[in-house]
């Protein structure tokens, strides 16, 4: 089996005593996300038994690194199944495979139209998986969506529904939490955001559900869009991708509020090697003929270049330790 503290490329964490990085624990399984950058702010990546909520605008590579997820998962295990459940009518799998994400391999056969639906699936899902004794990754792409079976059975114009299903989540949740957490499986849920209309102070954005997503997330990744990447054939300039930015705005795994940046090349997903280097050389970890050079051989480098981002994310991180303990005990390691 593989070991637990590596990513997809095969780049660890090195052990350490009272170590205050949970890579370096053997009770989490990681899947890697598609960005090395991206496994570092969480922790090693997407962890089985946990629900990760990635939140973002339109346009900022939601659905992407929910698919791209599932690619690295299928790759890690690939004896496990990936549940992926549509609500929005938008999703393409011809994009999809022309990505290289293996769309065959993943079950998309159910529809889901309320937070019912999804709740009932996804238990169903669980037993499935621990019946079978083989790891799960369930997507729901959106969150948004769904409605609930109370709103469907009522017109349009009888009020508002949103307390109501907050309340219905919250209540889900609670439910089901527990089972995932005995689980090995992976619940990835995207969502996108909504402005908190009349706010005057406070978070000026949001998401539907209540705050009971927030409560028993481990991950919250915020994306949003930096800049249009652009470049110029024949006289003629085209967008080609974007560059996002991931801001970690819950994390139990391991250290919180913190920021990465990576590009989306459109036809080609995520580009981890050159949003890798960009990374090294702002750190001071590469200079920029060194960066250049590794794009001279990429299939033989690549490895090298996620273990640089790997070890120098560490090596940065344990530079804002705090220099003395509160606890100087023998315990055991502290996440």
């Amino acid at each position: 089996m593989k070991k637990l503290n590596e990513t997809a490329e095969g780049a660890t964490f090195a052990p350490k005593a009272a170590s205050y990085f949970t890579s370096d624990r053997e009770d989490l399984e990681f899947i890697h996300t598609g960005c090395t950058l991206l496994d570092c702010l969480l922790g090693g990546g997407y962890v089985l038994g946990r629900i990760t909520n990635i939140v973002g605008d339109k346009s900022t590579g939601k659905t992407l690194l929910a698919m791209e997820g599932a690619a690295n998962f299928l790759q890690q295990y690939p004896n496990g199944r990936v549940f992926y459940r549509e609500s929005e009518s938008a999703f393409d799998p011809h994009y999809a495979r022309a990505l290289g994400i293996p769309v065959d391999r993943i079950d998309m056969g159910v529809e889901i139209f309320t937070v019912e639906d999804m709740f009932e699936d996804i238990t169903k899902q669980i037993e499935y998986c621990n019946e079978n004794e083989i790891p799960g990754l369930y997507i729901i792409d959106s969150l948004d969506a769904l409605s609930d079976r109370a709103e469907l059975d009522r017109d349009i114009d009888k009020g508002s529904f949103g307390a109501a299903k907050a309340k219905l989540m919250s209540s889900l949740f609670r439910q089901r939490v527990q089972q995932l957490s005995k689980s090995r499986m992976c619940w990835l849920v995207v969502s996108q955001v909504r402005d908190n209309i009349g706010v005057m102070f406070g978070p000026k954005h949001t998401r539907s559900g209540g705050r009971a997503l927030d409560f028993y997330s481990s991950h919250i990744i915020y994306l949003s869009q930096i800049k249009q990447i652009t470049q110029t054939k024949s006289k003629v300039e085209r967008v080609t991708g974007i560059r996002i930015q991931a801001y970690s705005q819950k994390n139990k795994i391991t250290f919180p509020l913190r920021k990465v940046v990576f590009d989306i090349i459109f036809g080609y997903g995520v580009d981890d090697e050159i949003s890798s280097l960009d990374w090294l050389v702002s750190v001071g970890k590469y200079d920029k003929d060194e960066a250049k050079g590794f794009l001279t051989n990429r299939e033989e480098k690549s490895k090298h270049i996620s273990q640089d981002v790997v070890q120098t994310w560490r090596e940065i991180e344990e530079k804002f330790l705090p220099p003395r303990r509160k606890y100087n005990g023998s315990s055991s390691s502290v996440a």
